[in-house]
């Protein structure tokens, strides 16, 4: 009987932020653990669907780096880096469109669909969803490697006005009709700007941002977007979390209300953090 009354308790807490968010449009940043695991994967799938039921708009936006490796080393095709980005050939482009648009895209959409959810999958060359000019880090070529000039959200919102989950693919387009790899947080804060999104969420290996890096469980809840320059300069934020709270930044400036980091590798983190007072991870507000 116990183990009845606490999930009816969870339910009742969850039962506010329901009534608060239905109806809000959330665009969840899909990829890492999330991806590769599982019994993780099955959690936030669910996570999804429940989200969608219950009156969210929710858009996943999926990265696959771990499998785009995996697929070059079984064709025996080298891939470098610079800078944290892929240095793109079209013989590296053809693999990054067919493990991300013609694998993983189709993947999780079908994984919704099993759950009772309309879900369509896309990439950002369909409707010039994600229109790009080529990216020159330091004036440097890197190949088919998009920077993001434009998102156009026609197609997105036509299938979130018409009940379905859009499941995109950061897969950009030039003016020529040319494909390039996107980073897929960065395309994930254009397409959550685009579409004056409430909420944006990371999904990733990490628990938040820690007060202390050698204890887990010292996670700011929230934390003001304007405090976060000054916390990577007191040392706070370091590393790999930089280049992922620069992107909550530039998410914030874009418009997004709420940006969450989360953990996931923890089961129904997404539930867990939208749907209870303390949350999970770190919340990012403006």
């Amino acid at each position: 009987m116990r183990e009845y009354i606490e999930k009816a308790k969870v339910l009742v807490e969850a039962l506010p932020y329901i009534k608060e968010f239905s109806g809000i449009t959330v665009v969840i940043k899909y990829g890492g653990s999330a991806l590769a695991n599982q019994e993780i994967k099955e959690s936030l799938i669910k996570d999804v669907a429940l989200m969608k039921f219950v009156g969210l708009r929710p858009v996943v936006v999926h990265g696959g780096g771990a499998e785009i490796n995996a697929m070059l080393k079984r064709m025996r095709i080298e891939s470098r880096f610079e800078d944290g980005l892929r240095v793109t050939d079209e013989q590296i482009m053809e693999v990054v469109e067919m493990v991300l648009t013609g694998k993983l895209n189709k993947e999780i959409t079908t994984d919704l669909s099993l759950h009772g959810i309309l879900a369509a999958g896309i990439s950002g060359k369909d409707g010039r969803s994600i229109q790009v000019g080529k990216y020159m880090p330091n004036g440097s070529d890197i190949g088919l490697v998009g920077a993001i000039k434009n998102i156009d959200t026609t197609l997105i919102r036509a299938l979130m006005n018409n009940d379905f989950v859009p499941v995109v693919s950061p897969v950009g387009v030039d003016e020529n009709g040319v494909g390039y790899n996107v980073n897929a947080d960065m395309a994930a804060v254009a397409i959550a700007g685009a579409l004056n999104a409430e909420k944006l969420v990371f999904l990733t290996d990490v628990e938040g941002i820690l007060r202390d890096r050698a204890d887990t469980s010292s996670v700011y809840s929230r934390v003001k977007a304007e405090r976060l320059p000054q916390m990577i300069e007191e040392g706070i934020i370091t590393g790999g979390m930089i280049p992922k709270v620069k992107s909550c930044m530039a998410a914030v400036n874009a418009g997004v209300q709420h940006v969450h980091i989360l953990d996931g590798r923890v089961e129904h983190c997404l539930l867990m953090e939208i749907f209870t007072k303390e949350g999970i991870g770190t919340m990012i507000e403006r």
